[in-house]
């Protein structure tokens, strides 16, 4: 019999690395592939994303739409509600043998809850890392708990997930699938890109992504504002900004945002998504990533860029040496990205060692994903 394999995606980041896996499952005689769509793919607010996934070829069996139209706690709280009610209905009706999710977000939070209560096993990609910056991070050990299928990208998750008390016979180190597709996509040029976007990208480029940090005392208008300030000394740099996530706080920055971009738009742009080829494109030719986004973490690195890693909100990450961390002050923040565009910073970001590795990672996933036993009665396992 085949097995029913159900993924699950609300946000543009996430899709992007579950896309590989995703398209070696799509077509697999072994597998009835089913995929639910829900969270700011289905939002206007933050571009609609849902346009990309079937663009790419996916046709959703289900979109479960979630009022993002306030970003307060509360709002965020009942959006996550209202998601495990509409997920626990649609897996009702798909009957999926496995459900797959990535991440930390509430939405797949919401997967997990109703996954665990209708007896459906799950496989969670990117479990056992911390984050302490954000509410994420507990989210993400949440889902650890409810998982039966565990894929990390390093050793020292791996450990981690063990430790949470999760059997080691679940747990694959499969490396990053965001530095796999880092390294394998066909990427667009300079010259295409400036076709595309219909930007300048002659003078250095500042690649900007900052969402809000929810387990911070500075208030999120605050954080960007320092940024924003910082930002303001480089006028000479293209500066690029992509759309923060559906986090409360999320308005603020993007008005914010907004109105930066529109003191001097020939050299500055906000993009609500700018799909994962374009921003790995920018990426790839940028002179630094800025902000708070796992992606400067993780992906920038493996193209020898410098990340300026902003606040607290990816504590907890491993880090390659390329990495800048610094407070929200716009002083600090300013004299960071000067560190990063120097000729000094840039030689040794392109000898730095990554700290999360890709080896054959989608693929593996996808493996594992058809063959592994997944027991829903899960034992607690005692480090001895």
């Amino acid at each position: 019999m085949r097995r029913k394999i159900c993924f699950v995606t609300g946000t543009r980041a996430e899709y992007g690395l579950l896309r590989p896996v995703m398209n070696l499952l799509k077509t697999d005689s072994d597998v009835v592939f089913q995929l639910v769509v829900t969270g700011s793919h289905l939002s206007q607010r933050h571009g609609e994303t849902v346009s990309e996934i079937e663009g790419d070829g996916f046709t959703p069996d289900a979109k479960l739409t979630v009022d993002l139209s306030n970003d307060s706690r509360v709002a965020v709280a009942v959006a996550m509600a209202n998601t495990t009610a509409q997920m626990a209905e649609t897996f009702s009706r798909l009957a999926p043998d496995l459900i797959v999710v990535l991440g930390d977000r509430y939405e797949i939070l919401a997967t997990a809850q109703a996954a665990l209560i209708l007896g459906i096993p799950v496989a969670h990609i990117h479990g056992g890392e911390v984050t302490t910056g954000a509410f994420d991070d507990s989210i993400r050990h949440a889902i650890t708990k409810i998982s039966n299928l565990h894929f990390v990208a390093a050793d020292d998750y791996a450990r981690r997930v063990i430790q949470l008390g999760e059997q080691p016979n679940t747990v694959f180190n499969v490396g990053s699938l965001g530095v796999e597709i880092a390294l394998s996509e066909q990427l667009l040029t300079q010259q295409e890109l400036s076709a595309t976007l219909n930007l300048d990208l002659t003078n250095p480029i500042l690649l900007i992504t900052h969402h809000p940090t929810t387990n911070s005392t500075d208030s999120t208008t605050s954080e960007i504002a320092e940024l924003l300030a910082a930002l303001k000394s480089f006028s000479f740099c293209t500066i690029i900004f992509t759309g923060a996530n559906a986090d409360p706080g999320n308005h603020a920055i993007t008005e914010m945002v907004n109105n930066f971009v529109a003191e001097d738009p020939k050299k500055r742009s906000a993009h609500k998504s700018l799909g994962q080829k374009n921003y790995l494109s920018l990426m790839k030719i940028c002179a630094a990533v800025i902000g708070n986004s796992s992606s400067g973490i993780i992906e920038a690195p493996a193209f020898g860029v410098p990340t300026v890693n902003i606040g607290s909100r990816q504590d907890g990450r491993l880090r390659a040496d390329s990495i800048i961390d610094v407070a929200t002050n716009r002083d600090q923040i300013k004299t960071a990205i000067e560190t990063a565009l120097s000729s000094t910073w840039q030689e040794r970001c392109a000898k730095q060692r990554m700290q999360y590795r890709a080896d054959n990672t989608a693929q593996r996933i996808a493996d594992t994903l058809k063959t592994a036993e997944t027991n829903q009665q899960k034992t607690f396992f005692d480090i001895s």
